[in-house]
């Protein structure tokens, strides 16, 4: 346990400069995101053992919006299976606030034709007929 903080506080320390709270956020991320990961899987990181579940396979970029700005993170990925981490919503507000227009646009009876244009209008690149019947 001593040498895990050890080598956390090290790893602060060689980030230095810019933004310090920002650098700290986004280890203390990654390490939950490793913890949450292990417990999926049921073993640690290189650890051979029966109880095994899945493989790791890399990790993919994930950006997170926050107070303290743009936090970028490292998101483990699986072989077999999927993890998402906890702390984080499967869609941004963005994203969200879009489908709810779509929503709402299909609803009140816009043809399928106009909320792809609408969504163009609104700076995406379209969105396709079952998917505003979705």
């Amino acid at each position: 346990m001593a040498n895990d903080s050890m080598a956390f506080v090290e790893r602060l320390k060689q980030q230095g400069g810019g933004d310090f709270l920002r650098a700290l956020v986004e280890s203390v991320l990654a390490d939950l995101m490793e913890c949450e990961v292990t417990n999926q899987i049921g073993a640690d990181l290189h650890e051979r053992n029966g109880e095994r579940q899945a493989y790791r396979n890399g990790y993919r970029d994930r950006i997170l919006h926050s107070r303290l700005g743009t936090l970028e993170l490292q998101v483990p990925k699986l072989r077999s299976g999927t993890y998402f981490p906890s702390f984080l919503e499967p869609r941004r507000l963005a994203e969200q606030a879009l489908a709810a227009v779509v929503q709402e646009a299909w609803i009140n009876g816009v043809s399928t034709r106009k909320v792809d244009e609408l969504v163009q209008a609104m700076g995406m690149t379209g969105i396709s007929k079952s998917q505003v019947s979705e």
